[in-house]
C-alpha cells in the first residue's frame, strides 16, 4: 500500500509543494481580509481619512496577492493531480499485469477493471483533493482563532468549546463511511461483471428469448447496487445534518456573546462585524471536514484493496531463468489438482523434444489443456517434475517462460487497430521481420487484398476466425518464440478453415507445437511427429498416428467415433 500512496508524489513534489505553498497563502489572505473588514468597520464608527485610503491600498494588495495565489494553485494543483492518478492507474496496471495467470485468476477480472475506473475516481477527489480541501479549511480555520483570540479570549473559548462535537462526529461515522465504500466498490465489481456476462451472451440469450429474465437479473443487481450508494449518503448526510446543526450552535452563541459584550463595550462593532465573517472560515471545517475525514477513510481502504489485489506473490519466489527449449520439454511422475483430492493429472511421464510437433488428444477433462497451463508456469502446485531445458518451471520466473513460450488459443486478443499492429502487439518490430511473419501464417492473402492498415474492427469483428487464428500464429513468429501452445485454437472453426490453419502451424521449421485438437483429421494427424492420448488425467497412449492405429486401443475408438 506504501508504494501506491508514494506513487502520487513521485517526480511530482514540485508540483505538490507549490499546491501547499499557495494553499497556506489562500488561507493567510482569506484571513487577512476579516482583519482589514474589522479596521474597515471601526473607521466607519470614528476614523480618519488617511486611515481609510491605508486599509484601502492594503485591502486591494491582499486581494491582488489572493488572485495571484488562485493562479498558481490553478496550474499546480491540476498538474500535480494528473500526474498523480495517471502515475498510480500506470502503477496498479503494471501489478495487475506482471501477476501469474494462475494468481490474476484468483480474482474476478471486474475487480480490476472497478479498481482501475470507479475506484480510482473515488480516490481522486476523497483522498487526493480532499487533501487540500482539509489543509485549507483547518490553516484557514487555525488562522482566523488566532485573530478571534487576539480580538476576544471569551468570544474564541466560546466557539472552541462548540466545536467539539464535530469530531465526535467523524470518529463514530469515519468507520462506517469507510466500510460503505469498500461495499460500493465490491457491488460495482459485481455488477460490472454481470454486464459484461449479460452482453457477451446476448446471442445466447435472445435464442433462448431470455430477456426478461436477463432484465429480471439486470435490475435486481442495479437496485442493490443503488441501495448500498443509497446507505452510504444517508450516512454521509447524517454527518453532515449533526455537524451543521453543530454550526449553527455555534454561530448563534457567537452572535449573542457578541452582542452581550458589545453592549457592554468590551469589544466593538468591528470585532463582531470579523467574528462574523471569520465565523464562516470556523464553520467551514466543522461541516466539511468530518466528512472529508470519513471519505478519506474510505479512500484509503479503496487503495488498501488494491494493494491486496495486486500483492505480489509466488512469483517473486522464482529466481531461475531459462533462455531456450534446450533438448525439450519433460513431465516426470506429475500429479495436479486445481481443487484438493480431485487430481486432474495423475503420474504423467512425458517427453517433448525440441523442434517437434505433438498433437494432445483426448475427451473433455482428460487434462489436455492442464498440460500446456503446467509448461506455461502458470500453476506450481504440482507433484513430480516439469522441466524445460533441464530446469524445474516452478522455479523459473513466468517472464523467462514467456520468453521461450507462446500460446494460442481459442479466442485470440485483437484490439481495434491496424493488421500491422494487431501482429506487432503494441511492439516496433523491422518492416521486413513483420512482413516475413505474416506471409508465413497464411495472412499474404488478407494483406494483398485490404493492406497492412486495414481496421481489423473490435475483438476483430472484421476478420474471420481464419484470419484472427493466423494473426495469433503471425505474433509467435515474429517474437521468435521456440515453442508454440495451441489449445484448441480450431475449434470454433469451419473443417476447412480448421485445417489450413493447423497445416500452417506444421508448416512451421524448427519450433516446438504442442497441439490441443479434438479434431481428428487423418491427413493432419499423420504430419505430427507424435500423438499424446489423455484419458482421466493419464497418458493414455502415446505414438505416432500409424502406430496408435495400428493397436487398436483407446485412440482408434475415439478416432472412429469422430468420423461417425
Amino acid at each position: 500500500m506504501k508504494r501506491y500512496r508514494q506513487k502520487f508524489y513521485e517526480k511530482n513534489m514540485l508540483n505538490y509543494v507549490f499546491t501547499i505553498c499557495a494553499t497556506i497563502c489562500s488561507s493567510i489572505s482569506s484571513v487577512l481580509l476579516a482583519g482589514l473588514l474589522k479596521e474597515l468597520m471601526d473607521l466607519a464608527g470614528g476614523g480618519s481619512m488617511e486611515g481609510l485610503k491605508r486599509c484601502l491600498v492594503l485591502t486591494l494588495a491582499v486581494v491582488m496577492g489572493f488572485c495571484a495565489v488562485f493562479l498558481v494553485m490553478r496550474s499546480t494543483k491540476y498538474n500535480f493531480m494528473r500526474k498523480a492518478v495517471t502515475g498510480y492507474r500506470n502503477l496498479a496496471f503494471q501489478d495487475i499485469t506482471a501477476k501469474s495467470i494462475s494468481s490474476l485468476g484468483k480474482n474476478n477480472s471486474s475487480d480490476y477493471i472497478s479498481a482501475l475506473t470507479n475506484d480510482v475516481t473515488s480516490i481522486e477527489s476523497n483522498y487526493l483533493l480532499a487533501e487540500f480541501s482539509m489543509l485549507e479549511s483547518l490553516l484557514t480555520a487555525a488562522l482566523s482563532l488566532v485573530l478571534m483570540f487576539y480580538y476576544s479570549w471569551v468570544m474564541t473559548l466560546a466557539v472552541i468549546g462548540l466545536c467539539i462535537l464535530p469530531v465526535i462526529v467523524s470518529v463514530i461515522f469515519g468507520s462506517r463511511v469507510a466500510e460503505q465504500e469498500k461495499q460500493i466498490s465490491d457491488c460495482n465489481a459485481g455488477f460490472v461483471a454481470m454486464v459484461k456476462d449479460l452482453l457477451s451472451g446476448f446471442s445466447v440469450i435472445k435464442s433462448f428469448q431470455a430477456q426478461e429474465e436477463a432484465g429480471a437479473l439486470y435490475a435486481d443487481r442495479n437496485e442493490n447496487l443503488e441501495q448500498i450508494k443509497c446507505r452510504r449518503q444517508k450516512t454521509v448526510k447524517l454527518i453532515e445534518l449533526i455537524s451543521a446543526l453543530a454550526g449553527i450552535s455555534v454561530q448563534m452563541g457567537v452572535f449573542l456573546l457578541g452582542a452581550y459584550l458589545a453592549i457592554r463595550g468590551q469589544i466593538t462593532a468591528g470585532v463582531v462585524v470579523a467574528f462574523v465573517q471569520m465565523m464562516n472560515y470556523v464553520l467551514g471545517p466543522i461541516n466539511q471536514v468530518p466528512v472529508l475525514l470519513a471519505d478519506r477513510k474510505a479512500a484509503v481502504g479503496l487503495i488498501e484493496k488494491l494493494a491486496v489485489c495486486c500483492a505480489e506473490e509466488e512469483d517473486g519466489k522464482r529466481t531461475e531463468s531459462v533462455s531456450s527449449v534446450g533438448e525439450g520439454i519433460r513431465f516426470e511422475h506429475v500429479n495436479f489438482s486445481y481443487e484438493e483430492g480431485k487430481n486432474v493429472l495423475k503420474d504423467v511421464n512425458l517427453e517433448f523434444d525440441a523442434g517437434k510437433s505433438y498433437a494432445i488428444v483426448g475427451g473433455s477433462g482428460s487434462g489436455k489443456s492442464t498440460l500446456l497451463n503446467l509448461i506455461m508456469g502458470s500453476y506450481t502446485g504440482y507433484e513430480g517434475r516439469v522441466t524445460m531445458a533441464g530446469k524445474e518451471l516452478r522455479e523459473v520466473n513466468a517472464d523467462s517462460i514467456f520468453d521461450v513460450v507462446s500460446v494460442i488459443q481459442q479466442n485470440v486478443f485483437i484490439f481495434d487497430d491496424t493488421v500491422r499492429r494487431n501482429i506487432c502487439l503494441f511492439k516496433e518490430f523491422p518492416a521486413d521481420a513483420v512482413e516475413s511473419a505474416a506471409f508465413r501464417a497464411g495472412l499474404k492473402d488478407l494483406i494483398a487484398e485490404k493492406g497492412w492498415d486495414y481496421g481489423c474492427g473490435e475483438g476483430g469483428a472484421h476478420l474471420s476466425g481464419g484470419e484472427k487464428q493466423r494473426i495469433s500464429i503471425a505474433r509467435s513468429l515474429l517474437k521468435e518464440s521456440q515453442v508454440l501452445l495451441v489449445d484448441e485454437a480450431t475449434s470454433a472453426l469451419d473443417a476447412e478453415t480448421g485445417d489450413s490453419v493447423t497445416g500452417a502451424i506444421l508448416d512451421i521449421n524448427g519450433l516446438t507445437r504442442l497441439v490441443v485438437t479434438h479434431k481428428l483429421d487423418e491427413k493432419t494427424l499423420k504430419r505430427f511427429d507424435g500423438i499424446i492420448v489423455m484419458r482421466n488425467g493419464r497418458v493414455a497412449e502415446q505414438g505416432t498416428f500409424v502406430e496408435l492405429m495400428d493397436k487398436k486401443d483407446y485412440f482408434y475408438s475415439l478416432y472412429q467415433v469422430s468420423r461417425e
